[in-house]
This record gives structure tokens, C-alpha cells and sequence, in this order.
């Protein structure tokens, strides 16, 4: 099994402008961050680094996040590892679905944007 990268996040966000805020706000924090653009990007990129934790959008229209969320899981060597999504507040049925996958922590785009730092600690401590 892989060794797990302490320092390393796997972001599942296709839009660059809202990546890039990400990536800036972790990397500041001394994050390695991995970019995963689509559904075979997660799985592939997933199993050759280990990372640390996943951050996943759940309303991204161009990666299908409930079947990366089940590759995710389905996988021993990845079933450990925290996985902080967020999705609109209002889709209740998103955050039960997200929830029910395994998902570590899932909460609002605003909650995300405006806690990441502390977000992407709370999960990490939380394996």
C-alpha cells in the first residue's frame, strides 16, 4: 500500500478561478495541492500519490462527484482518507447523498470558502 503524502490534497474543482483561490489559501499553509480535472484524473492521480485528504465540489457539471466519491471508497488504499466536499446549501439531498458515500465533512460553498484552512485541518484530524 501506498504510504499516505502528509501534505498533499487531491482538489476535484474544475473551475480555475475558484482552484486557484484554493490552491493559494493551502499552499500558504504548506499544502502540496494535486488539480484533478476529471473523473479518470481522480482515481489515476488518487492511487499513485495517496494524498492526504480529497476536496471535491459536489455541484461540478464537468466531474460526476457521486461516482468519485464510489471510486473513492471502493478502494482500500483510499478508504481512509478524509474527504472534505461542499455543495449549495440548499440541495439538502446532495449533502444526504454525499454523507451516505462516506464523505468526511460536506458543507456550504460559502462555509467552504470562508473556513478552508480550518475545514481541511478539522478533516484531517478527524481520520
Amino acid at each position: 500500500m501506498n504510504q499516505t503524502n502528509e501534505k498533499t490534497i487531491l482538489v476535484a474543482v474544475t473551475d480555475i478561478f475558484f482552484y486557484t483561490k484554493v490552491r493559494d489559501a493551502l499552499m500558504a499553509k504548506g499544502y502540496k495541492i494535486e488539480r484533478a480535472r476529471t473523473q479518470q484524473d481522480i482515481a489515476e492521480k488518487a492511487s499513485a500519490m495517496t494524498p492526504s485528504a480529497f476536496i471535491l465540489n459536489m455541484n461540478d457539471e464537468r466531474l460526476d462527484a457521486f461516482q468519485a466519491l464510489e471510486t473513492l471508497k471502493a478502494d482500500t488504499g483510499m478508504k481512509a482518507i478524509p474527504i472534505l466536499a461542499f455543495a449549495n446549501h440548499e440541495e439538502v439531498d446532495t449533502f444526504n447523498q454525499a454523507r451516505a458515500l462516506g464523505v468526511t465533512k460536506i458543507v456550504s460553498r460559502n462555509e467552504f470558502s470562508s473556513r478552508l484552512k480550518d475545514l481541511v485541518e478539522e478533516v484531517m484530524l478527524n481520520v
